[in-house]
């Protein structure tokens, strides 16, 4: 009898547990206000746009209240991005656009959550038009990552220079997020890697609407990968002198090189092959040295686990906001926690593939949108927001261009776009 009412005990015991159980809420009610900045004072609102994405599910909703910087609504409990995007006057002065995002904030019971507004940084100078970081396959499947590259843009209508321009990587993952201390997002970005475009202040200019491509290894790819790609034509390539013989780079002598600043590998520099960084362009006026002495620092954070909590360390340089001309934030839907730098020079990201070493990202890049021409010189998007102003995992430029293999299957590209979807004859 003992033996037959334990069994019964057993069997009811998760049924009233369930019964007792108190329900999660459903949904809580959030206010969320937008904290203007001084030179926004007294701007009357016009049009306003929230942006509220929950970073579990990737629903996003959008609300309307145009006169208002502030906005009520019920959402499920979870990570949150909340973005708010409108424009504003002054004693009818022109309309000014305002923008304002938080990253990554835990809504579980109502509450109010403030987002700093702030202005966009515009800059006279070289934009980011093209990462392909993804690499390509070979035939028997295995990655081949050797022929990543950036294409940089001259989106004026006037000559500019990329003598000195430094091409930078974050320290922090997009898809890591800590409590890190010093916490200087706000002012700087944390970055792990400088490679400088060489010249004493005007070797090479860059003509309005022209690109300049920049190459990890600028070889003929084919010869070792025969589903990849020529870049023996680009304009520079980053080169690295390992300390490993097992991880050896290739020097094109007929290609400038980057002068490298500083980079955390011993080996050789590579993108992120899924994404996980963000990626950027700065002019460091003080120069390589005082820029090395002075921007050293160490950062701290817990990384908590199920194992416990573990204090951890990195190193890097911190490079100002001020000298930040354009960044690119990329991660992945599944993955995305938050921007690794100031909303005011990202206030999104894009990406390739949908998923954690997704095998379909492979001969994908993101390619900056096409936005208007001026004459013959194409324009492209420029606002800040890397997921308004790129396409995501698209055909890379040079496939198009070299009509190369698209795909492990073998097929090849057959078209040219300016920007992976508008047709190149636009």
């Amino acid at each position: 009898m003992k033996y037959i009412r334990l069994l019964i005990l057993l069997f009811t015991l998760p049924l009233l547990s369930c019964s007792d159980d108190v329900p999660a809420a459903s949904s809580v009610d959030i206010k969320i206000v937008v904290e203007l900045p001084e030179q926004f004072s007294g701007h009357a609102a016009e049009s306003s746009t929230f942006h509220i994405t929950n970073l579990s599910t990737g629903n996003t909703i959008d609300i309307t209240r145009n006169g208002s910087y502030a906005a009520t609504v019920s959402v499920s409990p979870g990570l949150y991005t909340i973005r708010y995007d409108g424009t504003a006057t002054l004693d009818g002065a022109p309309e000014v656009a305002i923008h304002a995002s938080v990253s990554s904030v835990t809504i579980s019971a109502p509450t109010t959550v403030s987002l700093p507004a702030y202005a966009t940084v515009e800059t006279d100078d070289l934009i980011i038009s093209e990462i392909f970081f993804t690499g390509t396959l070979q035939t028997s499947g295995n990655s081949y990552n050797g022929d990543q590259y950036f294409k940089l843009y001259n989106n004026t209508d006037h000559v500019i220079y990329a003598d000195g321009l430094v091409i930078f990587e974050s320290l922090f993952l997009t898809t890591e997020k800590f409590n890190y201390e010093p916490n200087i997002i706000n002012s700087a970005v944390s970055v792990d890697a400088l490679y400088a475009i060489p010249g004493s202040g005007k070797n090479y200019p860059v003509a309005p609407g022209e690109s300049l491509l920049i190459a990890d290894i600028a070889i003929d790819h084919r010869t070792i990968n025969p589903n990849s790609l020529d870049l023996s034509h680009a304009d520079f390539e980053w080169y690295d002198v390992s300390t490993s013989p097992m991880y050896t780079d290739i020097d094109n002598p007929a290609v400038p090189n980057l002068d490298k600043w500083y980079c955390y590998t011993q080996t050789i520099w590579q993108l992120h092959d899924r994404g996980f960084k963000a990626y950027g362009l700065a002019r460091i006026p003080e120069g390589k040295d005082a820029f090395m002495a002075a921007h050293y620092y160490t950062v701290d954070y817990e990384n908590i686990t199920v194992a416990g909590a573990f204090p951890m360390t990195k190193r890097g340089y911190w490079l100002p906001n001020d000298m930040v001309v354009d960044v690119v934030n990329l991660s992945i839907e599944s993955n995305y926690q938050w921007n690794v730098t100031d909303p005011s020079l990202d206030s999104g990201y894009t990406y390739c593939g949908t998923i954690n070493n997704d095998k379909t990202r492979y001969f994908h890049s993101v390619r900056r949108k096409f936005l208007a021409k001026d004459g013959d010189r194409i324009v492209l998007a420029d606002t800040n927001n890397s997921g308004d102003d790129f396409n995501p995992f698209v055909v890379p430029s040079e496939i198009e261009l070299q009509k190369s293999v698209t795909d492990i299957s073998g097929a090849t590209a057959s078209t040219v776009t300016i920007d992976g979807i508008t047709p190149a004859e636009q």
